[in-house]
């Protein structure tokens, strides 16, 4: 077993401690200037110099040099929360109105720990490890805004890992790390759809063109594009979440606003339904003598792990937790990442660590939602580990 074990279990008390305080100060989407300035002064107490900060407004990278040439590797953590109230108990509980309920404080914390990890085992590191803390993946545009910013670059990442604890995938228990070969999650969007009619009195619906009723076609045709003309075998979501239209009982109004989002495990699927959901609504709402104008307000591609990273994730894993607890995620989930971006960038791998503290506890995005701290170390080794022998 690795010496980075001992050298992790060491520390976990100060990643929960940093884990606690990201969760007790969490910050929205691109605005994240406290949590920005925390992680500096964090990687400025172990000695790291070389920190390029406001990336994309108020992402951070740390270079760590090792003591013998080689590739550069990008380890990535998100650090937004979201906006939602927390009503979880705990001591440490955000009082701002939003929550860390989907793990970002770990991720942020299990980072921090590595780079403490490197800094004491630079001699044995080959090559460089650019340290990347990522705002904005609750809304998917911190990764895409941050590579257009250069985060890639200067040096140039030759290959990215990253992980995401909680219970994402239904296979794991807390001590385990979970790998998966190929697409482990979705290609997601987020549309809007509006449609226009002709308002007026609800007791004559003759004299209008009733924007409601054309949405009712839809959401109702918009169901069938998986059930009919997806294969059973390619796994494909189609959610309408909003439906908003009228001010009263008596008016026949104006526009409806339906929005949704689709889901799918490959590009292709993904963009055969964008496709078909702009061709249903716009050719319904054109016989109910209306019409339909549709937004896609966000567009990630499927993430996709890279089969020689996977195995060398795989084997680093094992080297921390043991064979017999490292194991495969049998199937993907149909959440979006925009991990995803940077792993279409560079070759690259995802993992799991799962963490929820007990099968029924509360899943991602909940108020309640919390996670077991006693494991977090494994991720900061698991990381520290896949870094001194990728190359």
């Amino acid at each position: 077993m690795s010496a980075i074990v001992e050298q992790a279990k060491k520390i976990n008390e100060k990643i929960v401690a940093w884990r606690r305080h990201f969760h007790a100060n969490p910050e929205l989407g691109m605005e994240t200037p406290k949590t920005e300035a925390y992680i500096v002064e964090e990687l400025k107490k172990m000695g790291v110099t070389n920190i390029r900060q406001g990336i994309a407004k108020h992402g951070v990278t740390a270079l760590i040099e090792g003591g013998t040439p080689g590739k550069v590797l990008g380890i990535r953590a998100d650090v937004d929360a979201l906006n939602m109230a927390e009503d979880t108990g705990l001591p440490f509980a955000a009082t701002n109105g939003w929550m860390h309920a989907c793990g970002h404080d770990a991720h942020a914390a299990i980072l921090l720990a590595t780079a403490e990890l490197l800094v004491a085992n630079k001699s044995k590191l080959k090559g460089t490890v650019k340290l990347i803390f990522q705002p904005g993946e609750e809304t998917t545009i911190g990764a895409p805004k941050m590579i257009e910013d250069g985060v890639l670059e200067n040096p140039k990442v030759d290959a990215m890992i990253g992980l995401h604890t909680g219970g994402v995938w239904k296979d794991g228990v807390p001590g385990e790390v979970g790998y998966r070969y190929g697409t482990m999650m979705a290609a997601t969007d987020f549309f809007s759809i509006t449609f226009h009619g002709k308002g007026g009195h609800g007791a004559m619906p003759h004299l209008t063109v009733d924007p409601i009723a054309i949405a009712c076609e839809v959401y109702m045709a918009l169901q069938t594009i998986v059930s009919r003309e997806i294969s059973p075998l390619d796994s494909a979501v189609v959610t309408i979440g909003s439906f908003q239209g009228g001010t009263a009982e008596n008016i026949i109004a104006q526009t409806c606003t339906l929005r949704g989002t689709i889901r799918a495990l490959t590009s292709e699927t993904h963009k055969k339904i964008q496709t078909r959901v702009k061709e249903i609504c716009e050719n319904v709402a054109r016989g109910m003598r209306g019409e339909a104008t549709l937004e896609f307000k966000v567009s990630l591609p499927p993430l996709i792990n890279d089969r020689e990273m996977t195995d060398k994730l795989r084997k680093a894993a094992e080297e921390i937790v043991g064979t017999e607890r490292v194991i495969e995620v049998s199937e993907p989930t149909m959440g979006g990442e925009d991990m995803a971006y940077f792993l279409r960038a560079v070759p690259g791998t995802f993992f799991h660590l799962p963490s929820l503290p007990a099968k029924d506890s509360p899943p991602h995005h909940h108020p309640k939602f919390d996670i077991d701290e006693s494991v977090l170390w494994i991720g900061t080794a698991t990381f520290a580990q896949f870094a001194l022998t990728w190359q």
